[in-house]
């Protein structure tokens, strides 16, 4: 079992930042694979960008070369690092872990970001 809590959503104006993070309790951490999804008002919810145990990284199109995510096993803390932020960036952030081997996902409850002037 893994509790996740996200934080450090907001309201920021296009071009601004913002860094997510989530804290993992409840299991092992470094064994999870973690990632961030986000899912806008009418569409479906998106993978933003995911990281093995052992920091392999991938990030969807629309936001490599803007979005970092790192984690730290240590305090067992998934971030996401948000640069260049445009309106369509405006989501619920929620944060992922994926066990493995089976795959099973556990969910945090989400973070509200908009990116509006």
């Amino acid at each position: 079992q893994v509790q996740l809590v996200e934080s450090g959503g907001g309201l920021v104006q296009p071009g601004g930042s913002l860094r997510l993070s989530c804290a993992a309790s409840g299991s092992i951490f470094s064994i999870y694979v973690m990632g961030w999804y986000r899912q806008a008002p009418g569409k479906e919810r998106e993978l933003v960008a995911g990281i093995t145990s052992g920091g392999n990284t991938y990030y969807a199109d629309s936001v490599k070369g803007r979005f970092t995510i790192s984690r730290d096993n240590a305090k067992n803390t998934v971030y996401l690092q948000m640069h260049s932020l445009k309106p369509e960036d405006t989501a619920v952030y929620y944060c992922n872990a994926k066990r493995l081997p089976d795959g099973y996902k556990y969910w945090g409850q989400g973070t509200q970001v908009t990116v509006s002037s």
